[in-house]
């Protein structure tokens, strides 16, 4: 293993100009409003599991354009309302069997675990939801997915899905409104970030070693899947190169993160192959929160801090909510 970037000093002090569109909160409000317009009223039932100690839900809500998203809902037998934290999948992977991510249950929150459209056949045990829109060439993978127009791009559809997860969760009797947290790994962090910055509800943010930050240097320089679809793409396409940056713009979570005001607690791994470092910390140190850490880990790649992270969110949520 080597590092695979700048050097600690250095990150810490990076601060990149990251393009933002003139226009990007008002494509946001936009996007959002024509969505929630045609929202119904989320669906909870009885997951079937072997699991007793603690209760496990298969939550329906209505995401991107109306169209149902799926997610489960494990939470303690105890009356509520609870603090609750919801979590996103990292690329390629759904939601996966009911009852498999039980810890933040098991420590006293309700957990929220949301499908991620049209993936779930990479690795884990599988998803339940459909992405239902088509696309023009594209890499394989979703990178690429509708990449040519802001409005068509794949991520348009999941940061929708997931900021109107966080509409359902309100709905719960479960959960209390004033304490919901996002938080996933990777794919799942740079979603957090999106969530963090769309919705006021949002009481705190933990994005784990968040991918999809600072496109315009990650593309180029990442060794690993999945931004190298971007460049396998735009190697095809020799004359779309400022058409899909200009794209890009606006879903990088740099520039979500520029108007997260939430607490948030970052990490990152220092011989990451999958995200650049310099990129969690453009995001990070860019960050609009006033409480904003960073945990870093030397010595790991992309798998990051693993449960000694998650030992750390919980004091450090706990501290919070």
């Amino acid at each position: 293993m080597a590092l695979t970037d700048l050097p600690l000093d250095q990150l810490r002090s990076f601060r990149p100009d990251v393009a933002e569109p003139t226009d990007f909160d008002d494509f946001w409000t936009r996007t959002l409003a024509e969505s929630r317009a045609v929202a119904t009223v989320p669906k909870v039932v009885p997951a079937a599991t072997p699991i007793t100690q603690l209760i496990v839900e298969d939550l329906t809500f209505s995401g991107f354009a109306g169209e149902p998203i799926r997610a489960w809902i494990t939470r303690p037998r105890q009356e509520g309302p609870l603090p609750t934290v919801v979590e996103y999948v990292g690329y390629g992977g759904g939601r996966g069997l009911p009852g498999e991510r039980l810890q933040w249950a098991a420590a006293g929150y309700v957990h929220v675990l949301m499908d991620t459209r049209g993936q779930g056949s990479g690795w884990g045990s599988g998803g339940d939801t459909p992405d239902p829109h088509g696309s023009d060439g594209a890499t394989p993978g979703f990178m690429t997915r509708g990449i040519r127009a802001r409005e068509t791009y794949y991520y348009r559809r999941v940061f929708t899905d997931a900021v109107l997860l966080i509409d359902a969760v309100q709905q719960l009797d479960a959960v209390d409104g004033s304490r919901i947290s996002v938080t996933g790994g990777s794919q799942g962090g740079g979603i957090s970030l999106a969530v963090a910055a769309l919705h006021p509800a949002v009481s705190a943010a933990m994005p784990d070693v968040p991918f999809l930050c600072h496109f315009r240097r990650s593309v180029p320089l990442t060794p690993d899947n999945p931004f190298t679809e971007i460049a396998n793409y735009l190697a095809v396409h020799r004359g779309r190169v400022e058409e899909v940056f200009e794209t890009l713009s606006y879903f990088d979570g740099v520039n979500f993160a520029r108007r997260i005001s939430a607490p948030a607690l970052f990490s990152v791994a220092l011989m990451d192959p999958i995200v650049l470092p310099s990129s969690v910390f453009a995001a990070f140190n860019l960050c609009g929160s006033t409480d904003a850490e960073i945990e870093v880990y030397e010595f790991n790649k992309h798998e990051g801090g693993q449960a000694v992270q998650w030992l750390r969110q919980t004091d450090w949520l706990a501290a919070r909510l």
